[in-house]
């Protein structure tokens, strides 16, 4: 339904001020006069999906990102042309004292490596893991498929019973681990009975913290529900994107082969030199270009910048052809959506992308260094308390400010910063949470994936002990198999909850315009819970159990 509908939709938002007011104001009613004056005072922009050619934006980070990675790959040309072929053959160098310098032994006996042939059993191992990680590969897709089909038909039966297996089956798994580890000598002398005892009752501490986790949230899992089954919807409607998002990772893959390449050749531009030991004599040594070191930070950040782009360039695919689905008329559905956003993505709109990378690679990696240093530092001070407490506050706001940045600029086609402010706006004025609550919906997802892993692992152990040679092996197999098949589902996990959030903020212009373009949207999403900071807004007969 268009904005033509409007007007007949008008009565069925909600107005959080005054039930009072006109039908001609969709969204906040009539506010005091006051207020009215600084709202038009404003002079907000018009919001909406925007069509055709765009205006490129961000140009100093497109060419910033496009200047470090040529730099990347032609001085790591230059580091694979200019390597020492002698790099390896260190331990057939000696120090020659007439010439004072290091010299190659006439021998080719040595630098040899001896290469031994696998075990029987190694082969059984490698052949039954090749065959089921290819297996369930090949499988992964049809079940990422069956997901999307039960959840968009079925989410309510599929939630509900998952539940259970919340609990049932990690509790499966810790009694199991426990017996065998019991039962079998070489675990029982290895794993002492105290410390079995601990992990067991560890375990069942988290299993007891998931359950009062769905206990306090179960007066919104009717809500999440609805929430899933509108996603699944959505992203069943443009099915397209389960098999492009895929390739573009691939195509990252390919890119990041050249780089790999360099920084295997990188560390052999250096030379064989002689060096003093303490006890007077000479041994010859490897010496590294000064410039390796550089190059290796260099190629790293490179690397690091374009995995994080390359994830908000999916972040950008999704939402734009979401978006473009959700403003087009009932019934009709919009032609190359996909295309049309790949191209937005990598076109007009790459340099937004590019600065969105820089700073979540950025984050991602002062996050790493932050929990690391955690992690050594094992005597910690007052002073590196208060340092990791302001790093974590600061990136929590990075965090915060980028929530839907991307999602904004996949729609409007507005440059990084202006998206992030337009963003924080438009969903401040509509007394909508600027991150989104209902996280409840991607714990619930990422439980039933789990669940469904699970199963797919036993049901491969078992016929790996029935049909194979496999001992204990077959455990590792297994295990292998459920973290591949969660990697998948989690992909697709990652996909629908970006599909969500993009509903999430067509929604949020479709109220600031007093537009209803997907009414089952609006029937789902206005019963979100509103911002914290205008609860006192919450008109009679709100249910406050959603705030």
């Amino acid at each position: 339904m268009g904005s033509s509908s409007a007007g007949s939709e008008e009565s069925k938002l909600p107005n959080f001020h005054d039930p009072s007011s006109s039908p001609s104001r969709p969204l906040l009613s009539n506010p005091p006069e006051h207020e009215a004056i600084e709202a038009d005072a404003q002079d907000y922009p018009q919001i909406t999906y925007k069509h055709g050619s765009r205006t490129f934006q961000d140009l100093p980070f497109l060419f910033l990102f496009i200047l470090i990675s040529l730099a990347t790959f032609v001085l790591g040309i230059f580091a694979a042309a200019h390597h020492n072929s002698k790099s390896g053959e260190l331990s057939s160098f000696y120090y020659n004292q007439t010439t004072n310098s290091c010299q190659l032994e006439n021998s080719t006996g040595y630098g040899e490596s001896l290469v031994s042939l696998s075990s029987s059993s190694s082969s059984v191992l490698v052949k039954n893991l090749v065959w089921t990680l290819v297996i369930t590969l090949i499988l992964s897709g049809p079940v990422a498929l069956f997901v999307l089909w039960s959840l968009r038909h079925y989410t309510k039966q599929i939630v509900y019973v998952s539940l259970p297996f919340f609990v049932i089956i990690p509790s499966f798994f810790n009694v199991f681990w426990f017996v065998t580890c019991t039962v079998s000598s070489s675990c029982r002398d290895a794993f002492p009975f105290a410390y079995r005892i601990f992990v067991l009752l560890f375990i069942f501490l988290v299993i007891g913290i998931i359950v009062w986790i769905i206990i306090t949230n179960w007066h919104r899992i009717e809500l999440t529900i609805r929430v899933i089954q509108i996603g699944a919807h959505a992203l069943a409607k443009n099915l397209g994107l389960l098999a492009v998002l895929p390739v573009l990772s691939f195509g990252l893959l390919v890119y990041f082969v050249p780089f790999v390449v360099f920084l295997v050749f990188t560390p052999k531009n250096g030379k064989i030199v002689p060096k003093l030991h303490s006890h007077g004599e000479y041994h010859c040594v490897w010496k590294q270009d000064s410039w390796v070191p550089a190059y290796f930070a260099l190629a790293i950040i490179t690397m690091v910048w374009s995995a994080a782009s390359m994830v908000e360039a999916q972040v950008y695919v999704i939402s734009g052809t979401i978006a473009q689905w959700y403003f087009s008329k009932e019934g009709s559905r919009p032609s190359r959506g996909i295309r049309t956003s790949i191209r937005n993505a990598f076109g007009p709109s790459f340099g937004t992308i590019c600065f969105s990378g820089l700073i979540m690679g950025a984050v991602r990696f002062v996050r790493a260094v932050v929990d690391s240093a955690t992690r050594e530092d094992a005597a910690q001070g007052v002073v590196n308390l208060i340092i990791r407490v302001c790093a974590g506050f600061l990136l929590s706001a990075i965090d915060f400010l980028n929530k839907f940045t991307i999602n904004f600029a996949a729609i409007t086609g507005e440059a990084y910063c202006s998206s992030a402010k337009m963003t924080y706006e438009l969903l401040k004025r509509n007394l909508l949470s600027a991150v989104f609550v209902e996280t409840i919906s991607t714990r619930i997802l990422a439980g039933i994936i789990f669940i469904l892993s699970a199963l797919y692992a036993i049901v491969a152990c078992v016929i790996l002990k029935a049909a194979s040679a496999l001992g204990a092996e077959a455990y590792v197999v297994a295990a292998l198999a459920f973290v591949l098949l969660m990697a998948v589902l989690g992909y697709f996990v990652h996909v629908l909850e970006n599909v969500i959030e993009t509903i999430y903020v067509c929604y949020a212009i479709d109220r600031d315009k007093g537009d209803v373009f997907k009414q089952e949207v609006h029937e789902v999403y206005v019963l979100l819970p509103i911002s914290r900071q205008d609860r006192h807004n919450i008109p009679p007969g709100r249910n406050p159990l959603l705030v």
